[in-house]
C-alpha cells in the first residue's frame, strides 16, 4: 500500500502494531476468562448427564426443573429471553447483552440436562461467551464501536471450549450474523480467544469431540450419490427449522402462561421418553457416535427432532447445535444405505450438511468437518455442505440472521431468515 510519505507509512505501521498488541492481550484475557467458565460449565454438564444415566427417575423431575427455570428468568426481569438471537444481533450492531444472561443460561441449561431435556450445549456456549465478552468489554471500557468484537471473541471462546473445535469456533461468529459477509475485523481477536479457550479446556481435562472416519476414495459415482444425499439434507434442514420455530409458536399460543407451558412440555418429554426410550434425552452424543459407526434407528432423526422441538418450544434452555448433529448423523446413516453410500460416511456427511443448512455457514461447516473427522474426505464434505447451503433457502435456526447476498445470484440483498 502507498502511504504518501515514509512518515505516514511509519505511523500506519505503528497504528496496526498497537492494535495488534491491544487485541492480542484483550483476546487472551477473554479466552482465559470465558474458557475457564465454559470449562466449568462443560464439566458440570458431563456430571449431570452421567448422574441422569445412573438415576433414570430424575427424568420425571423435568416439569419441576422447568418451573425453576421460568422462575429464575422472571425474577431476573427476563421473562421473554431472546437467547442466541440477541447474541447474534449484538455481534453485528450496538445491541446490548444483559450481564444476567450468563448466569441464567448457565443454571437453566444445567437443569435442563440434569432432568433430560433434549437440548445441546453449543447454543448455550454462544450465549454464555457472548454475554461474558460484552461484560468484559464494559468493565474494561472498550470503545463503543468495538464492543461487538468482544462479543464475538466471547462466542468463539465459549464454542471452542465446549466443543473442542478452535478453528471452526474462531470463524463461526464472524459469519453467523450476516450471511454472505465475514467480519474479518475480528479475525485475529476471535482466533486468539478461541485458541486460548481451547487450551484452557484441554488443561483442565475437557476432551474435544472427535470421530473416526475411514478414508474413502472419491469417484464420480460416489460424488453424485453425495449430491443426492445433500439434497435430502437440505430438505431435512428446512423441516428442522420449520418444526422448531412452529412448535415454539404453537406452545405460546396454546399456553400463554409460561409456567403451564413449560410443565406441559416437560411432561410430554417424560411421556415420550417412556414410550420411545431415553436415547433422545440430553444431547445424545453417544447416539451420534453410533451413527458414525454405521448404526442408527430409521426413525431416530424424526424422534430427536420432535423431542428437541418440544423441549425448546416449551421454554427449556440449551442449544440446537448438537441436536442438529444428531438429526443429521442418524438421518444420513439411514439414507446412506438407500443411496449406496457407506452408512458411516453418509452419517458424517449428513451431519455436516444439515448443520450447514440450518446455520447457513458453509465455511464453518467445512472447518468443523475437518476438525471432527481429522481431514478425512475433504472434497466430499465440501460438496455436501455447498449443495445443502444452496438448497436450504433462507431458513435458519436463528431468526436474527440477515441474508446480505442471495444464494444463487450476484447481487446485494438484505432480508431476515425464517
Amino acid at each position: 500500500m502507498y502511504f504518501g510519505t515514509e512518515a505516514a507509512g511509519m505511523r500506519r505501521a505503528a497504528y496496526y502494531s498497537s492494535n495488534f498488541v491491544k487485541w492480542s492481550l484483550l483476546a487472551t484475557f477473554v479466552g482465559l476468562f470465558v474458557g475457564g467458565i465454559s470449562t466449568l460449565f462443560g464439566h458440570l454438564l458431563l456430571f449431570v448427564n452421567s448422574y441422569r444415566y445412573a438415576h433414570e427417575r430424575v427424568v420425571w423431575l423435568l416439569p419441576l426443573a422447568g418451573l425453576a427455570i421460568v422462575f429464575l428468568y422472571r425474577i431476573s426481569d427476563s421473562a421473554n429471553p431472546r437467547g442466541t438471537n440477541l447474541v447474534i444481533e449484538a455481534a453485528r450492531s450496538e445491541e446490548k447483552l444483559p450481564a444476567r444472561m450468563a448466569p441464567l443460561i448457565f443454571v437453566s441449561t444445567i437443569l435442563t440436562h440434569l432432568c433430560g431435556g433434549s437440548a445441546g450445549r453449543e447454543g448455550a456456549a454462544l450465549q454464555l461467551g457472548g454475554s461474558l465478552g460484552q461484560l468484559l468489554g464494559d468493565k474494561l471500557r472498550i470503545e463503543e464501536e468495538n464492543r461487538n468484537i468482544m462479543v464475538m471473541c466471547g462466542m468463539s471462546a465459549g464454542f471452542s471450549a465446549l466443543f473442542g473445535t478452535p478453528i471452526a469456533a474462531a470463524i463461526f461468529p464472524l459469519g453467523l450474523a450476516s450471511i454472505g459477509m465475514i467480519y474479518y475485523t475480528a479475525l485475529v481477536p476471535c482466533t486468539i480467544s478461541s485458541l486460548v479457550s481451547y487450551w484452557v479446556a484441554l488443561y483442565f481435562g475437557l476432551s474435544p469431540e472427535r470421530f473416526h472416519l475411514a478414508a474413502f476414495e472419491t469417484t464420480p459415482i460416489l460424488a453424485l450419490r453425495v449430491v443426492l444425499l445433500a439434497v435430502l439434507c437440505a430438505v431435512v434442514s428446512i423441516l428442522m427449522c420449520a418444526v422448531l420455530h412452529q412448535t415454539g409458536k404453537l406452545f405460546q399460543s396454546i399456553f400463554p402462561n409460561q409456567y403451564l407451558r413449560i410443565v406441559v412440555g416437560g411432561s410430554l418429554v417424560c411421556l415420550a421418553a417412556a414410550l420411545f426410550g431415553r436415547d433422545y434425552l440430553g444431547a445424545g452424543m453417544h447416539i451420534i457416535e453410533r451413527a458414525i459407526e454405521g448404526e442408527a434407528t430409521p426413525a431416530a432423526f424424526l424422534l430427536k427432532l420432535l423431542f428437541t422441538a418440544v423441549t425448546l418450544g416449551a421454554g427449556y434452555k440449551g442449544g440446537e447445535i448438537v441436536p442438529t448433529l444428531f438429526v443429521g448423523a442418524t438421518f444420513g446413516c439411514t439414507a446412506g444405505g438407500l443411496l449406496g453410500i457407506p452408512p458411516s460416511l453418509a452419517a458424517a456427511l449428513a451431519m455436516i450438511a444439515v448443520f450447514c443448512g440450518v446455520t447457513n455457514c458453509p465455511l464453518v461447516s467445512l472447518l468443523l468437518a475437518f476438525e471432527l473427522f481429522d481431514f478425512a474426505c475433504p472434497e466430499l464434505f465440501l460438496l455436501a455442505a455447498a449443495v445443502s447451503y444452496m438448497l436450504s433457502g433462507y431458513r435458519s435456526l436463528y431468526s436474527a440472521q440477515k441474508i446480505l447476498h442471495p444464494k444463487t445470484e450476484f447481487r446485494q440483498l438484505h432480508r431476515s431468515t425464517h
